[in-house]
């Protein structure tokens, strides 16, 4: 798929909109949300400039994700999102977007419609409202991690709930192994001690497993670790690859060393082994199909 296919049969067309729940006023910012794109694996496409370092890595450093700064919110994108479209970054398996925002105080995207898409939100700093058309109104913090399996179709809208300081979050789509289901919202403050110098399960395929849980066979783990830690993951099934981001210091995981937000997407690979190489380390890794 091209850029210009891509703008035109990848995005809804409905569009975002920004909102001060200061001011009341609503802002048209451009901002599209994406259908579903046929999958393709694990997106390996070759091109002269490609990240995929071997047939079972891939490197996305920090400074090449694409980048929107529209004032109010300044997001970037791991993967293709709105304007950004770079054909080897679509999706990694059924991870489809990871979105690092930033949204101005008492700012936020003002009702919108998802369907068919598994939606997790790990806010990083600040306080986030949410809004849907189930009749939730929650805010989520540091701490927190929100999922909503949109099914069927649902509306929603989030704020930056403080008028004097930022928001910072990631947001994460999955696609899911269901379509039509009926839409479902949850969310659970998580115990940062779990996390401490190991791997902390938030998300899983089993509601009654640890986190949670979405319509996709898939696992989140988040670790926070002190200089020289280590710590070993399993993958827990043989279709699956694991996409590690780093939050904030530096790794070194499976022997590629990574710095603050890079990716690093690995498949065919049994175990990942990381260690910290700096102290208040924190990183997450997405265990998820690599084709549906």
């Amino acid at each position: 798929m091209n850029r210009k296919e891509f703008l035109k049969k990848g995005l809804l067309g409905t569009g975002i909109f920004a909102a001060s729940t200061v001011l009341g006023n609503v802002i048209k910012n451009n901002i599209d949300e994406l259908e579903p794109l046929n999958l393709i694996g694990f997106n390996h496409i070759p091109n002269t400039k490609s990240t995929l370092m071997n047939s079972s890595m891939a490197l996305h450093k920090a400074d090449t994700r694409g980048h929107a700064n529209h004032g109010w919110l300044n997001s970037y994108h791991t993967f293709s999102f709105a304007n950004y479209y770079n054909p080897e970054r679509m999706h990694f398996g059924v991870l489809r977007v990871l979105n690092d925002d930033t949204v101005a105080p008492a700012m936020g995207f003002n009702t919108h419609p998802h369907d068919n898409m598994e939606i997790i939100s790990i806010p990083l700093d600040g306080d986030l409202q949410h809004k849907d058309s189930m009749g939730n109104v929650q805010v989520i913090k540091k701490g927190d991690i929100q999922v909503m399996s949109a099914g069927s179709g649902i509306t929603h809208s989030e704020f930056n709930k403080n008028r004097d300081k930022q928001v910072k979050f990631l947001q994460i789509w999955v696609f899911p192994n269901k379509k039509n289901v009926t839409p479902r919202y949850d969310q659970m403050s998580l115990n940062p001690n779990d996390r401490k110098n190991k791997l902390q399960q938030i998300l899983s395929p089993s509601p009654n497993d640890e986190g949670v849980w979405i319509h996709q066979n898939a696992w989140f783990h988040l670790g926070n670790f002190e200089k020289g830690k280590e710590a070993a993951y399993k993958v827990k099934a043989a279709a699956n690859g694991v996409y590690a981001f780093v939050i904030n210091g530096s790794f070194t995981l499976n022997g590629q060393t990574l710095q603050t937000r890079d990716g690093l997407g690995l498949w065919n690979t049994p175990e990942i082994n990381l260690t910290a190489l700096t102290n208040d380390a924190e990183i997450l890794l997405m265990d998820v199909p690599m084709t549906v």
